[in-house]
Order: C-alpha cells, then structure tokens, then sequence
C-alpha cells in the first residue's frame, strides 16, 4: 500500500507540474478556469481550481505539503483516501464559490493540503486507532501551524478555501470512519447485554 502511495502522490504532483507548465506557455490563460464566486460560470472552478496555481513560486509552496499529506492520507487506504481527497475537493470549492471574493479566481492546491492535514490529524480519533491517533499526533506538531492560514489575514491568499479544506478535511474523516465508529457502538451493545 505504502508503495501504490507514492506512485499516485509523486502522479499528482507531477499533473500539477506539467498543468503550470501549459499555464505558463498559455500566458497563465489557464487560472481564468478556477472557482469565481458566487459567479454560475464560476462553478465549474470546483473542478479545476486544485490542479491550477497562479505561478512557480505558488506551486512550489503547495509541494511539499501535497507530497507528504496526500501520502499520508492514502496511506490509510488508497480507496479511502481518494475518497476523503474527493469530499475534501468538493467541500473546499464549494465553500470557496460561496464565501470567497466576488471579483476574484480562486486556485491552488491549498485546499487539498490543509484538507488532508486535518484528515490525518482527525480520523484516528474517530477510528479509535492508536498508530493513526500517533501518526496525527505527530503530523499537527509538525504542520499544525498551518491551520493558522484558515484566518482572514494575508492578502492575495484565500483563507476561506484554507478553511473549507480544513473543513472537508473533517467531515471526511467523520464521514469514512462511520464502519469502525458503527462496528465499536454493536461491540459496546454486545458487552452491556453480555454483562
């Protein structure tokens, strides 16, 4: 599983290099294609605004976190951890097109970095597994910091798609841990009714 992990995060990193890449050889032509809020053409950015970056320097921040949490995250399970990438993608746009700027074009790969962060960080808790629980330990000592970037604050930044991602990152993790928190509920039913 560990291998199959870097094989689709090193593959998405490399999308996301050869996407700026077109970017860049278009004029940036292709960042017009993300999130506009609040905007109905603007909604199709849900789909695109993750994979575009606004220049080298932009995508070259969002790297390091999208390889090591986007590893983490389908280190869990690869069906599970495309899936939390997914419920985090659309959480993210979607909070973006309805909080963001009016006037602005919403990208980058952030969304999905701090999605991940605090998916890694939550679903031990939810799961009840002590190396998950000890793996987000350590991932918000390291990166917990980040979370900070959900505040209003710097400009030209979007923090609300920070937050929206933090916030699929949750409901994700919630969410894809509803088989062992169900599983624990009947096992702790059984042991009353036994005792």
């Amino acid at each position: 599983m560990a291998k199959q992990s870097v094989v689709l995060t090193v593959g998405f990193v490399a999308l996301l290099y050869a996407i700026e890449a077109v970017n860049v050889a278009s004029g940036q032509r292709l960042d017009q294609q993300g999130v506009r809020p609040r905007s109905l053409d603007g909604l199709t950015g849900i789909l695109f605004a993750p994979l575009l970056h606004a220049n080298w320097t932009h995508l070259i921040d969002n790297t390091v976190p999208v390889l090591v949490l986007g590893f983490l995250t389908l280190l869990f399970g690869v069906g599970r951890g495309l899936a939390a990438t997914a419920i985090i993608w659309v959480v993210g746009g979607v909070g973006v097109w309805l909080t963001g700027d009016i006037g602005t074009v919403e990208i980058g790969a952030s969304v999905l970095g701090f999605g991940w962060l605090t998916y890694v960080i939550a679903r031990g808790w939810f799961v009840r597994s002590l190396w998950q629980i000890v793996v987000g330990l350590v991932v918000a000592v390291l990166w917990g910091s980040l979370l900070l970037g959900v505040l209003p604050g710097q400009p030209g930044i979007s923090w609300q798609g920070h937050l929206f991602g933090a916030v699929g990152g949750l409901v994700s993790a919630w969410v894809l841990s509803g088989d062992a928190r169900r599983h624990r509920r009947e096992e702790i039913g059984r042991r009353a009714s036994a005792g």
